[in-house]
């Protein structure tokens, strides 16, 4: 069976014949042009070093090295390869905080990078490292909803970090406690598998039963890692659509947003996890250690088959064309200029 990864790119052998066209209509202009110094016999005695074959040669090389190279973008394939794969890995439930404290400045200057966008930052090279793992999303403020259930498709669940703003929840404030529970039920019933939370926040919960929540997932064989973001000298907030503008309370002062680092190595040790600022040089590495320190279980055993690929032949073919292609010069070969295969010399 011989079939295409790409055959929508198909459409490029189009060009081929554009290509084709223009060299048609080129030489047609150059027959005219040609015409209007004299009959054309006379004209190609005036150009003896003009071969007459050799553009045609050399367009139809070039057309094939294009058709060539068309075929290798458009990847063909043929015959049937059994491949078979073990997928090992762990659960992953990602709670990211999007309540309004996380568009304040994650550094001490109120106009730095937000501590949205860097725990976008953080993630986006987080879930590039978990490779077979499973990963789900659920976001919280007041309120807590999951936003991507558990999928091996990273690419979507980085495009959905993406798009989170505060906005997503209408009921604002910081609720840690619902966030995991919310995690908690987003994982699979499969005791087996590995199963862990990272949650992402500047720590600045208004409930108080975070650590309550912690304790019960880490019963339930679920380890909780923490990424804190923001400062300890803390920064305002900026309201959204008003630039230069900030948060204010009723008296009208400008509301300050600090990080609470205490209470996320707090969440993170009762639930066995690791507390991280977003800000060091090491986070990565930190949570990565720690993920791994789960033992990996097996979701499922995939077998299926693929056509072999054939690309390199077509790309060794496009290669050869166009080495050819180099070497065929538009001008009559020497040795060849005294023969004439095509007339016929009567004997005297």
């Amino acid at each position: 069976m011989f079939d295409f990864a790409n055959p929508h790119l198909l459409y490029l052998l189009l060009t081929c014949v554009a290509v084709a066209g223009l060299y048609v209509l080129a030489r047609a202009a150059r027959r005219r042009k040609l015409r209007r110094f004299g009959r054309p016999d006379v004209v190609e005695a005036l150009m003896p070093e003009a071969s007459r074959y050799k553009p045609a040669i050399k367009i139809v090389l070039e057309v094939l090295a294009l058709a060539a190279l068309v075929i290798v973008l458009a990847r063909p394939r043929a015959g049937q390869k059994e491949q078979e794969a073990r997928v090992d890995g762990i659960e992953v439930m990602i709670a990211f905080d999007v309540s309004n404290s996380m568009l304040a400045s994650s550094s001490d200057d109120p106009a730095g990078i937000s501590r949205l966008d860097r725990s976008r930052l953080v993630l986006e090279k987080l879930i590039d490292r978990l490779h077979n793992d499973k990963v789900g999303l659920v976001i919280f403020a007041g309120d807590a909803k999951t936003q991507l259930p558990l999928t091996t498709d990273f690419y979507s669940a980085k495009m959905y970090l993406n798009e989170l703003q505060p906005g997503m929840i209408a009921n604002q404030g910081t609720d840690i406690s619902m966030a995991i529970d919310m995690a908690m039920n987003g994982f699979s019933a499969d005791e087996d598998t590995r199963k862990a939370i990272i949650l992402i926040t500047d720590s600045e919960d208004h409930e108080g039963e975070a650590i309550e929540t912690a304790k019960l997932a880490k019963e339930n064989g679920i380890q909780v890692n923490v990424v804190g973001v923001g400062s300890a000298k803390g920064a305002p907030i900026p309201m959204s659509g008003r630039s230069g503008d900030y948060l204010r309370d009723m008296q009208g002062n400008v509301v300050t947003t600090t990080i609470n680092e205490e209470l996320g190595k707090q969440l993170a040790e009762a639930a066995g996890g690791v507390y991280v600022n977003a800000a060091a040089s090491s986070a990565l590495e930190d949570l990565e250690s720690k993920l791994d320190s789960l033992e990996k279980s097996e979701f499922n055993r995939i077998s299926y088959t693929a056509g072999a690929e054939q690309f390199p032949t077509f790309a060794w073919l496009a290669l050869i064309l166009l080495v050819v292609d180099v070497l065929v010069l538009e001008r009559k070969i020497g040795w060849l200029t005294h023969i004439n295969f095509f007339t016929k010399t009567d004997k005297k």
